[in-house]
């Protein structure tokens, strides 16, 4: 079993620091790692447990509270040590650690060996009191990760500013006597923020590895004690103002009580440590009482996360009315308190601290304005209470507030699964990537289709599914399919809109994971599926069996409809079904191209090209992914000598809303855009839909589009690409002797004419493969009919601009028209991306 080692610069058994650190090692406790924490008794002397023992330390039970051995015999290293380099550091004066530091480092080093550790979490040792800590915690990362061979296996999360709220406790800004932060190719550091990273960038401009990971906000894991209230005396109507936090003057719970003095029918629930300082809590009790205030000092909970017997903070949650956080203004930064209303469903009440737009931009709660009032101000407690007794006032804020709290999480754990993404099984052959955006309607019974697959072990294959941004409840449904599925179902997330960037990620995060597979001569394959298409049952298998014969770089699926959703449109059937029949023709005499409903490509064949490559366009304005980044990548891959095939019995059934909700787009070949610009707008199926047939004239228009889009495509661009399947024989019985030489030679001067002309490789097929398929058409079609039926007809009309072309300079004029970047016609004749 795999460890994970938790260091706290806190000294503290459950402060906030604590607590976001459960939170984000219970993810890699789901993936089977052990967790040890080291609550940092023996690094932060200011908190008077310098060495002392664990005794009653409440954390989950999953959690095993641990140290780094030998600490208490390195010869010189306590309390007076600590606190007399810090001393120098204040002065700007560099201490001397060097022998201590060492003895620390090997200490460190021991103790994660014999624990077999394997990651790292570091929280708050950025700007340390305990300098010579610090040192050997950098020192001992480095030995340990080059030893094992652990790549960047250190998570490094700061949580407060220290240099705002105690400025010259580490000197003078740049702080030369502090330990640097360390470019370490082991750490990956992360700020609470974006100011807390500009302000880190400020001081250390080198650091490369630097992100932004906030607070996350999980639901609590179980239901509160009804018990809470009788075992505090408190009534059943009594309306309770929560407050957990350290008692000491720098919270400011003395605000919380001139609060609840304005709110009749009030009790102040006030959880922690009433002896850290007993003079502060004597001082709350007097004023208390000379307020008129009830108050409860309920003593120290157990962390929401707990499942012990004793009462939690989330008992605590369940029967409060609001959660007060009224802290002093240079408050660092997030208050956990906050995190843990917003996602138990509470509304909370806060101070404007310095940090507080910056922290807690977007939510909604009463503010107390401490830059202008110190105390509550009667509007401020009549807010407080309409929160606390409007129930519909109440709802509306907290369920705003979970919303937003919900995509921070979402976003938190996408980032640290994307460093540290969770093991690969090691039978696993295929990883499906599935980008998702606001498929609630669909999503169940397309993972349905993608686990419900026929002889093949839900062990040798995995699904990533990549959200992109869905305000629906698609993420939810996966994460219940996801608990309950004998085949991997991982959810990640792509900030970036479109479905280019989220299957880019999607196979990224498939291809690290994938690197450490034992046997290295075993192919592994990289599956596109998409959101509102399911699979058959045998999509799978049949798939990953024509790749491993073939030994193909890319492997395409067929493609179908269900006809019962045709049924009363013949026209418009007939249109698809013909276009899906030269399909099949040309796929299995060229392999075809991928198509991000459903093809498979081998990892190193993927590597080898550099991935899915994104670009981007102007549309009105603004710059926007290209959507073909799935055909692109085809190009790429053929173009680069691999090899493409087709397997027909692995088969993808289309959803038809595109055909069915924006017909009048599809007739006029603009379903996927105008002008060159290759996006699609997005068809959900509550939109108006189309039930009737397409006149003649529009199933003629829509045929006449989606045939000028396949033939250049499916038949000219491999041809162009490979120029070898010349020598093929079905190839060459297909187009006939005659047109497969010239057609040859043809590709040869067009390719010499243009080898510098577009220095897009990706996009440089269109024009060549437009020029040879209106040069070539008349032939091309005749092939066509003799192989797929006469009903495939013959070539679109050409566009009016060659009525006056003399026929003598028909292939010149054809070259202006399709290197035409100004108008687009050529980009609009042939349809621009597609139809059925």
């Amino acid at each position: 079993m795999t460890v994970l080692w938790g260091v706290s610069f806190d000294a503290t058994a459950m402060s906030g620091v604590v607590v976001e650190f459960i939170k984000i090692a219970r993810t890699f406790v789901d993936r089977g790692y052990r967790v040890h924490l080291d609550l940092g008794y023996d690094i932060k002397a200011d908190k008077g447990r310098f060495f002392q023992s664990y005794k009653e330390e409440r954390v989950p039970d999953w959690i095993a509270l641990d140290r780094v051995d030998g600490v208490a015999g390195i010869p010189g290293y306590d309390e007076e040590f600590v606190a007399r380099t810090l001393e120098a550091v204040r002065r700007d004066r560099i201490p001397d650690t060097g022998g201590v530091t060492a003895l620390l480092a090997d200490a460190i080093v021991r103790t994660w060996e014999d624990r077999g550790v394997t990651l790292v979490m570091v929280e708050n040792g950025t700007l340390p009191e305990n300098v010579a800590y610090t040192k050997a915690l950098y020192r001992a990362i480095a030995i340990y990760g080059a030893r094992h061979d652990l790549g960047r296996y250190v998570l490094w999360r700061d949580h407060d500013l220290m240099w705002q709220s105690e400025p010259d406790k580490y000197g003078s800004f740049p702080y030369p006597a502090t330990p640097p932060m360390v470019d370490s190719p082991h750490i990956h550091y992360f700020a609470l923020h974006e100011e807390a990273k500009r302000r880190t960038l400020e001081w250390m401009p080198h650091l490369r590895n630097l992100d932004v990971l906030p607070n996350t906000f999980l639901p609590p894991s179980r239901p509160g004690r009804p018990d809470f209230r009788s075992h505090h005396g408190i009534g059943p109507h009594e309306k309770i103002i929560a407050r957990f936090t350290r008692i000491i003057p720098q919270k400011r719970v003395d605000r919380d009580l001139h609060l609840a003095a304005q709110l009749a029918g009030t009790c102040l629930f006030v959880a922690g440590d009433t002896e850290e300082n007993p003079d502060e809590t004597r001082r709350l009790r007097l004023l208390a009482e000379e307020l008129g205030v009830r108050v409860v000092f309920g003593g120290v909970l157990e962390p929401c996360e707990s499942t012990g017997d004793g009462f939690s903070v989330r008992d605590l949650l369940a029967h409060a009315d609001v959660v007060s956080f009224l802290t002093s203004y240079d408050y660092e930064s997030y208050g956990n308190p906050i995190g843990e209303a917003i996602a138990a469903g509470v509304p909370y009440i806060a101070s404007r601290y310095a940090l507080y737009d910056t922290v807690y931009a977007g939510f909604e709660a009463p503010l107390l304005d401490i830059s202008e009032h110190d105390l509550p101000t009667p509007e401020f407690a009549r807010q407080v209470s309409e929160l606390m007794t409007n129930a519909e006032r109440r709802a509306e804020v907290v369920e705003h507030n979970r919303k937003l709290g919900t995509h921070n999480r979402e976003a938190a754990t996408a980032l640290v699964e994307d460093l540290f993404p969770p093991a690969m099984g090691e039978n696993v052959r295929l990883s499906v990537v599935l980008p998702v955006y606001n498929e609630a309607a669909n999503i169940h019974d397309v993972l349905t289709s993608l686990l419900d697959q026929e002889d093949i072990g839900p062990e040798a294959y995995e699904i990533v599914l990549v959200d992109n941004n869905s305000t629906d409840d698609t993420v939810a449904i996966a994460r219940r399919f996801a608990e309950s599925s004998a085949v991997a179902l991982h959810v990640i997330s792509e900030r970036e809109q479109g479905v280019a960037p989220a299957r880019r990620t999607g196979m990224e995060f498939a291809v690290r994971r994938s690197r450490d597979r034992k046997d290295p001569g075993e192919r592994f394959y990289l599956v596109s599926a998409d959101a509102d298409c399911r699979v058959d049952r045998r999509w799978l298998v049949e798939l990953f069996a024509a790749m491993e014969e073939d030994k193909a770089a890319i492997g395409v699926c067929d493609y179908y409809y269900n006809a019962d959703h045709f049924v009363g449109r013949p026209r418009l059937w007939d249109a698809i079904q013909r276009t899906l029949r030269c399909r099949a023709v040309t796929f299995s005499l060229f392999g075809g191209f991928p198509d991000g409903k459903g093809f498979a490509v081998e990892r190193e064949a993927y590597e080898s090209v550099g991935g899915i490559e994104i670009f981007y366009q102007l549309r009105n304005g603004r710059f926007v992914n290209h959507l073909s980044d799935d055909w692109d990548f085809g190009i790429k891959v053929r173009g680069a000598g691999h090899d493409i095939t087709y397997a027909p019995r692995s088969r993808v059934e289309i959803n038809p809303r595109r055909v069915n909700h924006a017909i009048d787009e599809v007739i006029t070949g603009r379903a996927y855009g105008t002008d060159g610009i290759i996006v699609m707008r997005d068809i959900r199926p509550e939109a108006p839909e189309r039930a009737v047939d397409l006149t003649e004239a529009e199933a003629l228009q829509a045929w006449e589009f989606s045939i000028k889009d396949f033939t250049p495509k499916n038949v000219v661009l491999p041809i162009l690409l490979t120029p070898s399947f010349l020598d093929s024989d079905a190839v060459v019985a297909f187009l006939g002797e005659d047109l497969a030489d010239r057609l040859g030679r043809r590709v040869a001067e067009v390719k010499a004419e243009m080898s510098v002309v577009d220095f897009l490789p990706i996009h440089s097929y269109k024009t060549p493969s437009y020029r040879l398929y209106l040069e070539f058409r008349d032939e091309i079609f005749a092939c066509l009919r003799a192989a797929v039926g006469e009903d495939v007809g013959y070539p679109p009309p050409l566009p009016e601009c060659f009525d006056d072309v003399p026929p003598e300079r028909f292939a010149e004029f054809v070259k202006y028209y399709c290197e035409d970047r100004e108008s687009g016609e050529a980009h609009n004749y042939f349809g621009n991306g597609g139809v059925f």
